[in-house]
C-alpha cells in the first residue's frame, strides 16, 4: 500500500493531524458564496446551482396522514405517512407544508378532497398527497394519490395501489416507491433516490466489512463476512454487483489487497482474477464491462483496465509515482480522473480511458487531492481536498473550467464523497460528531443527516439506482 495512515487501514494517503480553524459561514443563504475561490462568483454560484438542480422557486406540497382502515392497519399507516414526509423534505426540491397547520378533516379518497381547505394563506400549498390503507394478516393494500389543488383539473397528478406483505420492510419500500413517482413528476422527469441503497465499510462486527443500507440509513445489515479487512466499495452500474478491496492470502501466505466482487443477485463473493503485488481501489466503467483499479503487479502502483472478472489487465498509467483511485466519467466513458503523487503531493489528474492526454487538475491553493468522484451527469467532480490552512472538506469543481465550491466547512474530516443518481445528494464519511460515519446531504452541504451511529463506518458509494 501507498502512504499508509498507521491508525487507519481504511485509507491509503497520508493525513495530517493538525487543522487550523477557519471562520464558518454565518447562515446557510450564504453557504454558496463562502464556498468560492474563483473569479466570477456570481456566475459560478448561477452554474452549481443549475448543475445541481438547486436554486429554484419550489412547489409546496403537503402529505396528509393516510387513514388506516382497521386497527391493524394503524402503525403501517403511521410509518408510510413518516416515510413519505421525510422523502420528500429530503428531495431537495420541494417546501414540505408542516401539518401543524393541516386541516381537521384530510382526504382519504379523492371525493373527499376540498381544494379551498389547503390553499388558505397559512398552508399555501400547491398539491396534496394522500390516501388509505387495508390490512389483512396475509397483505397489505395502500392507495396512495397526489393532487394539483391549485388546478381545476379532477385528474390526479399521482394515482397509485401498492400490495404485497403487511411488514414494516414491504411499507418502507412502498413509500420510498410512492415518493419517488411525486419526486419524479416534480422534477420533469428526473429519478427519485427513495429506492436506492448506499453500501459502505463498517467494523461493527470486529471486522471491516462491506455493509449496506436503504439511502434514509434503514436497513443496515452486512453483504460480507470475510474477517479481515475489505474497503472501498463501488457499485456496478446495473447495481447486480459490487467491486471492493479486500485483504486476503496469497500463495505464498502473504497477506496483500485484492479486487473482490460481491454479486447482489446471488448474495455472496464470486470470483474475480488475483494478482501480484497490491491492487486496490476499484472503478466500473459506465456500460459496466470493464473494471479500472491500482496495482503494483509490475512494481510501482499504476492503474490498469481489466474485464469484470480481471481478465485481460491493461496497462494505462506509466509513471515513477503512484496512481490510484480512479473515477470514470459516467455520461461519457471517454475521461478519467485519478489520484497520483507524482507531483509530489497527492493530486488530481484527468486522462482519456485509455491512458492518453493525462493533464493535472490544477487547484489555486495546493494542498491534499483526493477521493475524486464525477457526479451523475457528468459535468462535475466531487473530492476531499485539504487545503493548506485547513482540515478535509468536500469540494465539487467543473473540470472544464477549474470552478470551485466548497460543500463543507470546520465541521470535521470530510471524505470520499459519492453522488446520488439525481445529483442532487451526496453522501460522505465525517468525524464532525466525533466518530467516523456515514452522512447525507443536499449537493449544497445543506440538509446533512446522519445515517451510520454505531461503530466505526466509512468509504460509502451511492447505487446508481
Amino acid at each position: 500500500m501507498i502512504w499508509p495512515r498507521p491508525a487507519r487501514t481504511a485509507r491509503v494517503w497520508g493525513e495530517p493531524e493538525a487543522m487550523v480553524h477557519r471562520s464558518r459561514c454565518i447562515s446557510i443563504s450564504v453557504l454558496l458564496l463562502c464556498g468560492l475561490f474563483v473569479p466570477g462568483r456570481a456566475a459560478a454560484q448561477a452554474w452549481f446551482q443549475t448543475g445541481t438542480g438547486l436554486g429554484v422557486e419550489k412547489p409546496r406540497v403537503a402529505v396528509a396522514d393516510f387513514a388506516a382502515r382497521a386497527d391493524t392497519a394503524k402503525s403501517h399507516s403511521q410509518l408510510f405517512t413518516q416515510v413519505v414526509r421525510d422523502d420528500l423534505q429530503f428531495s431537495g426540491i420541494l417546501d414540505l407544508v408542516s401539518p401543524s397547520f393541516y386541516p381537521t378533516q384530510v382526504p382519504t379518497v379523492p371525493s373527499e378532497l376540498r381544494n379551498p381547505d389547503w390553499t388558505t394563506p397559512q398552508i399555501n400549498a400547491n398539491l396534496v398527497a394522500f390516501g388509505n390503507l387495508t390490512e389483512s394478516a396475509a397483505e397489505v393494500g395502500i392507495s396512495g394519490w397526489l393532487y394539483d389543488v391549485r388546478s381545476p383539473s379532477t385528474q390526479a397528478v399521482v394515482g397509485k395501489v401498492y400490495r404485497g406483505t403487511p411488514s414494516d420492510a414491504q411499507v418502507r419500500k412502498f413509500a420510498h416507491q410512492f415518493a419517488d413517482e411525486i419526486i419524479s413528476r416534480l422534477s420533469g422527469g428526473l429519478p427519485g433516490i427513495a429506492s436506492t441503497q448506499i453500501a459502505f465499510v463498517s467494523s461493527r462486527t470486529g471486522t471491516k466489512e462491506i455493509w449496506v443500507m436503504d439511502y434514509d440509513g434503514a436497513n443496515q445489515h452486512p453483504l460480507t463476512s470475510l474477517h479481515t479487512i475489505s474497503l472501498t466499495p463501488r457499485w456496478s452500474p446495473d447495481a447486480s454487483r459490487i467491486a471492493f478491496t479486500c485483504f486476503v492470502p496469497g500463495a505464498s501466505g502473504v497477506i496483500s489487497p485484492q479486487i473482490c466482487m460481491y454479486s447482489v443477485d446471488a448474495n455472496k463473493v464470486v470470483s474475480f482474477a488475483r494478482f501480484r503485488g497490491s491492487n486496490s481501489a476499484p472503478a466500473w466503467s459506465p456500460d459496466g464491462s470493464q473494471i479500472m483499479f491500482s496495482s503494483s503487479m509490475l512494481g510501482n502502483p499504476e492503474l490498469f483496465v481489466s474485464d469484470t472478472n480481471g481478465g485481460r489487465p491493461k496497462r494505462v498509467t506509466y509513471s515513477t509515482a503512484a496512481s490510484t483511485s480512479p473515477t470514470w466519467n459516467p455520461k461519457t466513458g471517454q475521461s478519467v480522473v485519478f489520484v497520483s503523487d507524482r507531483g509530489g503531493i497527492p493530486k488530481l489528474y484527468m486522462m482519456n480511458a485509455d491512458g492518453t492526454n493525462t493533464t493535472e487538475l490544477d487547484l489555486p491553493d495546493k494542498g491534499y487531492l483526493i477521493d475524486p468522484a464525477w457526479t451523475p451527469n457528468g459535468q462535475m467532480v466531487a473530492f476531499s481536498w485539504r487545503r493548506p490552512d485547513g482540515n478535509f472538506d468536500i469540494y465539487v469543481m467543473d473540470p472544464a473550467t477549474r470552478q470551485i465550491i466548497q460543500i463543507t466547512r470546520d465541521s470535521g474530516k470530510n471524505e470520499r464523497p459519492s453522488s446520488a443518481p439525481d445529483a442532487r445528494h451526496i453522501v460522505i464519511e465525517s468525524t464532525r460528531n466525533g466518530e467516523r460515519q456515514i452522512w447525507t446531504m443536499l449537493a449544497d452541504g445543506t440538509q446533512a443527516h446522519e445515517l451510520t451511529m454505531s461503530g466505526h463506518n466509512e468509504s460509502p458509494n451511492w447505487s446508481p439506482k
